[in-house]
């Protein structure tokens, strides 16, 4: 089995692309309009930057898991029972998926591809949790009209997410792209 040693594992470019992440994932908790969140843009940046893909998947699932446990640390009861339901999984599994999209940056980073993923993120958390709604939710018909009617239901939702996702791609990204540029060390050590 090839494992990155340790010394690379906490050099400063993983580290810092953590800690961004985390950081990202934490702004869920400022008040913002619904579904306004660093969710897909902190699974594409773990993807395309990661050289490990162990750390790509876990750091953007624990920037999340964090940043959940703050909002029921902070909302309670109704949020916290988000905890028990399928819903999680299939945003925490969105999240996995949108990551391993993110894969198909790496070394490969530009404003259309970060655009184009960012899109295609946002449409697939959209498609996903929709489908789940339907799913789970027992005032949808388990039919095409009851789907339908659940995917009409999220589109409010959904400009908000693709804005959102736009909007904290562009700052991680670009924001990295920046510190890259200044520091050299950090393209050495990730992706």
């Amino acid at each position: 089995m090839n494992r990155p040693a340790a010394s690379t594992l906490f050099a400063a470019g993983p580290l810092l692309l953590a800690g961004l992440i985390v950081l990202a994932a934490m702004t869920r908790v400022l008040p913002h309009p619904p579904n306004f969140s660093p969710v897909a843009a902190i699974a594409l940046f773990g993807g395309a930057y990661f050289a490990n893909r162990s750390w790509a998947l876990i750091v953007p699932l624990a920037g999340l898991f964090l940043s959940d446990l703050a909002l029921a640390s902070i909302n309670g009861g109704l949020y916290a029972s988000w905890f028990g339901g399928t819903g999680i999984w299939l945003v925490y599994g969105c999240i996995v998926l949108t990551t391993a999209m993110g894969f198909g940056m790496r070394g490969k980073v530009g404003g259309a591809r970060v655009l184009g993923y960012s899109l295609a993120g946002s449409v697939l958390f959209f498609l996903v949790t929709n489908f789940g709604a339907w799913l789970g939710d027992p005032m949808y018909p388990k039919n095409a009209a009851g789907l339908m009617a659940a995917y009409a239901a999220g589109i409010p939702f959904f400009q908000w997410s693709v804005l959102g996702t736009l909007f904290y791609s562009a700052i991680l990204f670009g924001g990295f792209a920046a510190l890259r540029s200044q520091w050299p060390a950090l393209r050495a050590q990730t992706a």
